[in-house]
């Protein structure tokens, strides 16, 4: 790794060393706040790209809802006004439906598998597809598996759920699982500590950072080890400006995001353990061994589902269950 990045320094020294060189600026949207997942992307991406571009690429980073919630967001990247975006892939799906796949619940059995996946051929179906969109997906980097929270009482299976008033995102498939499961899903862009500190929702699902960063222990008392979406982000840029841009530029960026994605990769899997220490001292009362065979069974109709009836989806998402299995 470090004679990788020793030898990516020294090419873009020399590539960008001329003085003759424009300076390119990029706008990257992210909706969460210093800390988040995203953020971190966001952060080291910007020290990197400047650094091995010589300071001839500028990043600026609109962070904490400040342009506008994931959608918004994205809508932006579509027009170019903003160039680039950390984006949960939850919200592509009204964009692009080929997205529902790598969000299919319980698909991924750990990291490692949701690595090899996703940095593959059947990753790159998914990052090339988004040209449709106006996108120009170039890597995932990670969310984490999502577990439930909620202000009503202990969850150990399905049977629980019922009537809970589950937030879910800007999703259809999000707001399929969570139907499926016998909750009330409802809608809310982020962010969402006032509708759950005022009881406008029970609940809401997300990996053990977000809980962590945005103090949910505060405002929930029960949460689930669920695991039943791995959540990637889908880093992205507009693809109306990467046709603007030469292809050793492209590379340099491509090859940079990358590397930023696998550092916050590594930094958020070594600090699950403390997370979920933590949270329990801070007084959640957690479910370590729900059972998941019984979440398995409520979901498991939703590959039949109009969701995934494009061809082009439902054969990826075809694959994807067998790569998986």
């Amino acid at each position: 790794m470090k004679k990788r990045l020793m030898i990516m320094t020294v090419f873009t020294l020399f590539f960008y060393s001329g003085s003759a060189m424009a300076v390119i600026g990029i706008k990257l949207g992210v909706v969460t706040k210093p800390g988040s997942a995203q953020n971190i992307v966001a952060e080291k991406f910007k020290e990197l790209i400047e650094q091995r571009s010589n300071g001839n690429i500028q990043v600026q980073i609109f962070h904490s809802n400040s342009i506008g919630n994931e959608t918004e967001i994205l809508q932006q990247i579509q027009m170019n006004t903003v160039q680039m975006g950390i984006i949960t892939a939850g919200p592509f799906d009204t964009f692009d439906p080929i997205v529902r796949v790598i969000n299919y619940p319980f698909l991924f059995k750990d990291h490692e598998q949701a690595d090899k996946i996703l940095d593959g051929p059947l990753g790159a179906k998914v990052l090339k597809s988004l040209e449709r969109a106006g996108f120009k997906g170039l890597c995932f980097s990670e969310n984490g598996f999502r577990d439930l929270t909620n202000n009503r009482h202990p969850v150990k299976s399905p049977d629980e759920i019922k009537g809970l008033k589950i937030r879910v995102m800007a999703s259809a498939l999000h707001n399929a699982i969570w139907q499926a499961l016998g909750a009330n899903p409802t809608p809310i862009p982020w962010p969402i500590y006032t509708e759950l500190e005022q009881g406008v929702i029970d609940g809401q699902e997300n990996p053990l950072w977000v809980m962590e960063v945005y103090k949910f222990y505060e405002i929930q008392k029960y949460m689930t080890l669920t695991r039943h979406v791995y959540s990637p982000h889908i880093d992205v840029v507009s693809l109306k400006w990467w046709k603007t841009l030469d292809s050793k530029t492209q590379d340099l960026i491509q090859t940079t995001l990358y590397d930023a994605a696998v550092f916050q990769r590594e930094d958020n899997r070594s600090k699950n353990t403390a997370r979920l220490t933590f949270l329990k001292e801070k007084g959640l009362q957690v479910e370590e061994n729900p059972d998941i065979d019984a979440f398995r069974t409520r979901v498991a109709g939703l590959k039949d589902m109009d969701l995934y009836s494009e061809p082009r989806v439902q054969a990826l998402l075809i694959e994807m269950l067998n790569a998986t299995r």
